[in-house]
C-alpha cells in the first residue's frame, strides 16, 4: 500500500516546530506515534528514498494518514508522545511493560503542616502537583532547593496527630525549624510553603527578592555563611528548568477550544484532555464566514460539531465568548465554559490556538490560497487588532529629516511576517510649505499618497495592513490619503513610540498591548526597521547634498560637470587627489577649469594641499539621478 498523493503532499507544509506525529492505517488505527524538534523534516524524512529499517519500511507500506500535533517545545512532545503512545499503543512503537510515567513534585497543602515529595501518581487528593519534569536531574535540583532554602520538614510524622519528643538532625543543622516540637508556629510554616509552591508555579522573581532580602539581612548580622547559602539558593533559582507543564490534579477532564481565521476561512481546534493529560486532537474547517463575526463562527462550531461529539469533558475552555453561548451549555448538560487569562490553563490554550493556526494555514496552503505559512505573531497581530482577514503582507510609514533638511519618506514591506526587502521604497519629501520647518503630517500625507497611487497605477496587490510610524495625527492624515485614493477599506494602525501604544481607525482609545505580546513585539519590529530605512535614506540624502554643495561652488562647475567628475573619480575624495591632466582630459575639461577646481579643493583640505597629487584611478560608480525620486 503506498502513501496517498494528498497526504504526501500535506508534508510539505507541516511546520517546522515542535510537535508529534501520527502514522495511521486506512481504518483510522494508529500505527506509529513519534516526537519531533521540527515537524516537517522529521517526517519527510520518512519519504525520502529507500529506508534502510525494515521496520520503517513495513511501516510506511500500510500508513495510509497522518495527523500531526503542534507544541510548544521538545519537553511537551515528549510528554504527549508518552501519553498517545499509552492510549493507542501503536503496534511500530516500542511498549515498554513497567511503562512508567514522568515524575510530578507533590505539595500536600491539604495537611496542616505540609510535606514535599516525589511521585508518579496523580490522585485527586487535594495536593498541588507540578511537572510533569522530563529532566529527572532537573526535578531533584529543585527539590534541593526547596529543601535547603525554605526548610520543609522531611519527617513522615501525621502532624499534628503525630508529634516526636525531639527535634530530630535537620533542625540542628538548620535544615528544619522544627515545627514538630513547636519551634515554629503552623502559621509561619503556612507562609513558608506559599513560598515553596510560588517557586515551584514558576514565580522565581517573587522568590529571588525574598531571598535577596534575606541574604542581606544575613550580612547585616555577619551571618556570612547563612548569606553563601540564600546567594547559592539564588544563582540556582535562575537557572532551573521550569516544569513543562502545571498539573491541576483535580481539574479531571477538559476539552480546550483553539481558533484561527483568515478572511472567509476558519478553523476550529480541540485538544482532548483527560485525567490530565493531553490524549488526542480533533479539529473543524468552517468556509464563508466572511460576513460573520467571530463570537458567531465559534458559535456556531460549538452548536452543531462540539454538541455532537459524544465524549464531552465537564470543563470547556474557549478563547473568547461565543454566540448562544448560554444555550449551548444548557443543551450539553451544563458544562463549565470558562475563558483562561493566565497561568498553565491559558497555556493549554495558547497550544490550542496554534494548533488551529497550523491546521488553517495546511488548508490555504493545499488550496493554494496562501504561498507559504504565516508566522504565530501574524495570527496574534490580526486577532489583537480586531481584523478580519490576517495581514500577511504589512506595509509600514516613517519619515525622517536631518535638521530641517533632506526630508525623506521611506515605506518597508513585511510578508508573513518576515522583511520582503525588494517592495522597499524611499522617496524625497516634494511638497513642504517651508523647507527650514518641516510639516511631518504634510510629509505622511505625501508619501502615502505617492506609494499607493503608483501602487494603483502599476497594478500591484496592496497591503493587508497598512502601520504609521506615529500617533493619531498621523492616523488621521494616512486614512484621508487612502480615502482620497478610493482606498478607504484598507486597515490602518499606528504605532506611537512614547507609551507604543496602537492607534486604531474609527477607534477613538488607544490599544495597549501586553509588553510580551508577540503582535506588539512584531509591530515594533517592522516600525523600526521602517525607521532604519527612513534614517539611512536621509544619511545618503545629506552625504550627497554635501559633495554637491562643495562642488557647486567652484566657478564654472554645473550639475553636469558635477555629475561627470562623480562618475569618473567616484568621489569628492577621489576628484580632489586627481592630478590637474587627468581632469582636463575629460570631455567638456580645460586645463585652465581643471586646474581651478583642483585648486579650490585642495585649499579646503590642508592635509590634501600638502601632499603630492598623483593621478588616482578609482572605478566608476553608478551616478545619482536627482530626477529619480523614488527608489
Amino acid at each position: 500500500m503506498t502513501l496517498p498523493e494528498h497526504v504526501a503532499h500535506s508534508t510539505l507544509t507541516l511546520p517546522e516546530s515542535p510537535g508529534v506525529y501520527c502514522w495511521k492505517a486506512a481504518d483510522g488505527t494508529v500505527l506509529y506515534v513519534g516526537k519531533a524538534k521540527r515537524l516537517k523534516a522529521r517526517v519527510r524524512s520518512y519519504l525520502a528514498g529507500e529506508q534502510s529499517s525494515p521496520k520503517t519500511r513495513a511501516l510506511m507500506a500500510q500508513a495510509t494518514g497522518l495527523e500531526t500535533i503542534v507544541v510548544p517545545d521538545e519537553p511537551s512532545a515528549l510528554v504527549l508522545e508518552a501519553n498517545l503512545i499509552k492510549e493507542h499503543r501503536p503496534r511500530f512503537n516500542i511498549l515498554l511493560r513497567d511503562d512508567k510515567s514522568y515524575p510530578f513534585v507533590k505539595v500536600t497543602v491539604q495537611d496542616p503542616f505540609p510535606r514535599v515529595l516525589v511521585t508518579r501518581r496523580l490522585i485527586n487528593d487535594g495536593a498541588r502537583y507540578f511537572g510533569p519534569y522530563t529532566d529527572v536531574g532537573a526535578m531533584r535540583r529543585a527539590l534541593d532547593i526547596v529543601r535547603r532554602t525554605f526548610t520543609v520538614r522531611s519527617c513522615s510524622y501525621d502532624m499534628p496527630r503525630e508529634m516526636p519528643e525531639r527535634a530530630c538532625l535537620d533542625y540542628h543543622i538548620g535544615r528544619c525549624k522544627a515545627p514538630c516540637i513547636g519551634a515554629q508556629s503552623q502559621e509561619e510554616y503556612g507562609e513558608m510553603i506559599d513560598e515553596v509552591v510560588a517557586f515551584l508555579s514558576g514565580r522565581a522573581t517573587e522568590v529571588v527578592a525574598r531571598l535577596r532580602a534575606r541574604m542581606d539581612d544575613a550580612a547585616a548580622r555577619m551571618d556570612y555563611e547563612r548569606a553563601a547559602e540564600m546567594r547559592d539558593a539564588m544563582r540556582h533559582i535562575q537557572h532551573i528548568e521550569e516544569p513543562s507543564v502545571l498539573v491541576d490534579a483535580g481539574g479531571g477532564d477538559r476539552d480546550v477550544i483553539g481558533y484561527a481565521r483568515d478572511g472567509d476561512d476558519a478553523c476550529v481546534a480541540v485538544l482532548v484532555i483527560r485525567d490530565g493529560k493531553l490524549l488526542a486532537r480533533d479539529h473543524r474547517l468552517l468556509e464563508h464566514v466572511e460576513d460573520s463575526s467571530d463570537a458567531d463562527v465559534l458559535g456556531a462550531f460549538m452548536a452543531s460539531a462540539y454538541l455532537q461529539r459524544k465524549d464531552r469533558a465537564p470543563d470547556v475552555f474557549v478563547p473568547f465568548e461565543f454566540t448562544d453561548q448560554e444555550l449551548v451549555t444548557a443543551v450539553a448538560g451544563g458544562p463549565s465554559v470558562r475563558i483562561p487569562v493566565r497561568g498553565p490553563r491559558r497555556e493549554l490554550l495558547d497550544v490550542a490556538d496554534q494548533n488551529a493556526r497550523h491546521l488553517l494555514e495546511e488548508f490555504r496552503l493545499e488550496s493554494m490560497e496562501a504561498d507559504e505559512r504565516a508566522a504565530d505573531p501574524v495570527y496574534s497581530l490580526g486577532r489583537d487588532l480586531g481584523l478580519l482577514k490576517i495581514p500577511r503582507s504589512i506595509a509600514c510609514f516613517d519619515n525622517s529629516t536631518s535638521q530641517g533638511r533632506d526630508n525623506v519618506g521611506a515605506v518597508v514591506w513585511f510578508e508573513n511576517g518576515r522583511p520582503r526587502r525588494a517592495e522597499y521604497r524611499t522617496m524625497r519629501i516634494k511638497a513642504l510649505a517651508d523647507e527650514h520647518a518641516p510639516d511631518d503630517f504634510a510629509s505622511m500625507r505625501e508619501v502615502v499618497t505617492r506609494y499607493f497611487r503608483r501602487r494603483l497605477d502599476e497594478s500591484k496587490p496592496l497591503p493587508d495592513l497598512v502601520v504609521i510610524d506615529g500617533g493619531k495625527g498621523q492616523l488621521a492624515v494616512a486614512v484621508e490619503a487612502l480615502q482620497a485614493l478610493g482606498l478607504g477599506g484598507l486597515p490602518v494602525a499606528a504605532l506611537a513610540k512614547r507609551e507604543e501604544e496602537v492607534f486604531l481607525k474609527g477607534r477613538s482609545e488607544p490599544l495597549r498591548l501586553s509588553r510580551r505580546s508577540a503582535a506588539l513585539r512584531l509591530l515594533q519590529r517592522i516600525r523600526d526597521e521602517a525607521h532604519r530605512s527612513a534614517v539611512g535614506y536621509t544619511r545618503t540624502r545629506r552625504r550627497i547634498r554635501t559633495v554637491t554643495s562643495e562642488l557647486l561652488r567652484i566657478p564654472g562647475v554645473g550639475q553636469a560637470r558635477r555629475r561627470a567628475l562623480l562618475v569618473k573619480f567616484g568621489s569628492l575624495q577621489g576628484v580632489r587627489e586627481a592630478a590637474v591632466g587627468e581632469i582636463a582630459s575629460m570631455p567638456g575639461f580645460s586645463a585652465r577649469s581643471a586646474e581651478r577646481i583642483v585648486a579650490a579643493l585642495r585649499a579646503s583640505d590642508p592635509a590634501a594641499a600638502a601632499a603630492q597629487p598623483g593621478p588616482v584611478q578609482q572605478p566608476p560608480v553608478t551616478s545619482t539621478n536627482d530626477e529619480n525620486d523614488d527608489h
